[in-house]
């Protein structure tokens, strides 16, 4: 086969004769059930979830008040890529989202890459948001006197690394009553659970319920997951804005100060937390063909989620920042913990709740979005015929959707919420960057009918060596240091924490020993090592001195040479291409909007560590194989070639 088989593509006209064709066969049909009003609910059930109820605390204290910015930068990306997918949801007005797109502008093997990536977006997207139900759930019926074991409320990967934490950690002298809870519970999990020839038996099963839950009322219909997702989009609003009027009269503005306590630095920190925030709106491009008129109704209903989404979640960031200290959200739960600092128990109960109900949400939007991407490759021959099977009664993708809750659920028995909230991001990221390009490459073609709304046009051509000099200015006048240390790679001191648990129970005796001997005068009054070190931490030429003397080898001081070049690996790549998209407005005089939505998504990908990119490559590589041993030969296009 040859090479630019690689890229056929398909039309806008096949694509849309096959969807009437399907429609008057009725077999192959699924049904309409959906207005703009219920696709912004969609778009607010999937957006308001996991991100107001979880992973704003994080955000929030790493970034201080000033964590708004990072909420206001993100929906503005996010707008940027919004546009995109509303112009090629009116274009292409199908189930598939990015990936009917991508076959459109690039041809097929984008497509399947970008296929292949929405199915770990989807995936590992409702594992994260189950983990965190699972959290809430537990935690509503401790509250009510039930006491589930650690064991089964706990994923493996989370248990195995706290216990080798805590256990460092008390090796240097901290004691199991002053591990932060979430080590105690790793601990606990880890130590109690039920053990085969040396396996630990650890696993969510809360989980893996509401799973079951969600794909069963997913595969029932479409109009049943829309009453449901309607039904519970009013209950998490009203107690969102319950929490904000009641919270307001709590706000001390003095927590306010300092607004951005740790920099530029601190708030782009939480760029994972809080762009997982929003990744919902996409799912909505996947429902294109059970809308009444998706050309209009589509755009319409992306715009107004994001929009109300974000005004939301910088009230509750401002909120939340001002009824305590920034430092003190980083918890799982932060909207319930400030109401139990206040002692407001009754509100507590009330989030507790409504959390409970709100990652449901996010989960069915996430879990219908799935089969539909199954659905859409099945139908072009990528995938097996199977994933296509429309069920004749509940106008359901039947197969893949069940296929869709063993994907979700056996993971999520088993998964760290941090690395696949990760995972989910980079995986979605690639996706916006895609359509947004998409956008540019089609933008100049005759012959593609266009749909009712058109991304309004603004020319980059100037405007794009322009920001590029703003930049350079501000990153070298403004923030010097910081930039000179990531041009010259400067070596970075290590945080207390990872000195202490990077060392063995005799290691960690000798340091204590030799700070207690060395800086008598000085030292914290206290048997906990990282405590100890903390300590000094205040003057950072002070702690700078003390780990300098330590007696332990440079490397775990420092993060230096390539450990620490590999980090910024992500960052070097989105500068190149941000060279090269410069250039190329330039020369092609490219639309702004989708232009910018593609830079601002490129960037919040180089801020995810390399880690993330080495996961996602592996992910990839298993696609392609998938792609050249079953997919390729199988394409409709391959079969209508030959």
């Amino acid at each position: 086969m040859a090479f630019s088989s690689l890229f056929r593509k398909k039309t806008v006209q096949d694509i849309l004769k096959q969807v009437a064709k399907n429609e008057s066969d009725g077999h192959n049909a699924l049904g309409k059930h959906l207005t703009a009003r219920d696709l912004t609910a969609f778009g607010i059930a999937a957006i308001v979830g996991a991100g107001i109820f979880s992973t704003i605390g994080k955000a929030s204290a790493d970034g201080g008040p000033a964590v708004i910015f990072l909420f206001l930068f993100t929906a503005i990306a996010c707008s940027f890529a919004a546009f995109a997918y509303a112009e090629f949801a009116s274009m292409v007005p199908v189930s598939g989202s990015a990936y009917t797109y991508s076959y459109v502008a690039f041809g097929e093997i984008i497509a399947w890459i970008i296929g292949w990536a929405l199915i770990m977006e989807y995936a590992i997207g409702n594992i994260t948001v189950a983990i965190s139900w699972s959290d809430y759930f537990t935690g509503l019926l401790e509250s009510g006197g039930i006491h589930l074991p650690q064991w089964i409320q706990m994923d493996y990967l989370t248990a195995s690394n706290g216990y080798n934490d805590a256990t460092a950690l008390m090796h240097g002298g901290k004691s199991f009553e002053n591990l932060s809870s979430n080590l105690q519970a790793s601990y606990e999990a880890w130590t109690t659970s039920p053990t085969l020839a040396g396996f630990h038996f650890v696993a969510d099963l809360p989980a893996l319920l509401i799973i079951i839950l969600i794909t069963a009322l997913v595969y029932r219909g479409m109009k049943e997951s829309r009453n449901a997702s309607n039904m519970m989009v009013v209950i998490k609003l009203c107690i969102v804005l319950l929490v904000i009027a009641v919270g307001i009269f709590y706000v001390d503005t003095a927590n306010w100060h300092p607004f951005a306590p740790n920099g530029v630095g601190g708030v782009l920190k939480g760029v994972s937390a809080v762009f997982f925030a929003y990744i919902g709106f996409d799912a909505i491009s996947t429902t294109a063909e059970e809308c009444k008129d998706p050309q209009r109704d589509l755009p319409r209903g992306m715009m107004w989620a994001i929009i109300i989404c974000t005004i939301l979640y910088i009230a509750i960031a401002l909120v939340l920042t001002g009824m305590v200290n920034y430092a003190d959200l980083n918890v799982g739960d932060p909207l319930a913990f400030v109401f139990n600092e206040l002692n407001l128990k009754w509100m507590s109960g009330i989030i507790a709740v409504s959390a409970v109900v709100a990652m449901a949400s996010v989960l069915l939007v996430f879990q219908m979005g799935q089969p539909r991407i199954w659905m859409s490759m099945s139908r072009d021959g990528l995938l097996p015929k199977k994933f296509s099977t429309i069920h004749p009664k509940y106008k359901t993708p039947s197969y893949a959707t069940i296929v869709t809750g063993f994907v979700v659920a056996v993971p999520a028995l088993f998964m760290n919420l941090t690395m696949v909230t990760d995972l989910c991001s980079i995986g979605t990221l690639f996706a916006f960057v895609l359509v947004c390009a998409g956008v540019l490459v089609l933008q100049n073609k005759p012959n593609i009918p266009r749909g009712k709304f058109k991304t309004p046009y603004v020319n980059s051509k100037f405007i794009m060596p322009l920001l590029i000099v703003i930049a350079l200015v501000f990153s070298f006048g403004y923030n010097k240091t910081a930039t000179m240390d990531f041009l010259t790679n400067e070596k970075q001191i290590n945080t207390p924490e990872t000195i202490v648990t990077s060392l063995n129970k005799e290691k960690s005796k000798e340091v204590f020993d030799f700070i207690s001997n060395t800086y008598a005068d000085k030292k914290v009054a206290s048997d906990d090592l990282e405590e100890v070190l903390s300590g000094f931490q205040a003057d950072e030429t002070q702690y700078k001195t003390v780990v300098d003397s330590l007696p332990i080898d440079n490397s775990l001081k420092y993060e230096s040479g390539f450990g620490l070049f590999k980090h910024k690996i992500p960052m070097w790549i989105f500068l190149l291409v941000l060279i090269g998209l410069t250039i190329w407005s330039y020369k092609e005089n490219l639309s702004l909007i989708p232009l910018l939505g593609l830079i601002c998504c490129l960037y919040m990908m180089a801020e995810l560590s390399v880690w993330n990119w080495l996961y996602f490559t592996i992910w990839l590589l298993i696609g392609l194989s998938i792609y050249f041993g079953f997919s390729r030969k199988n394409s409709k296009l391959n079969l209508k070639e030959a």
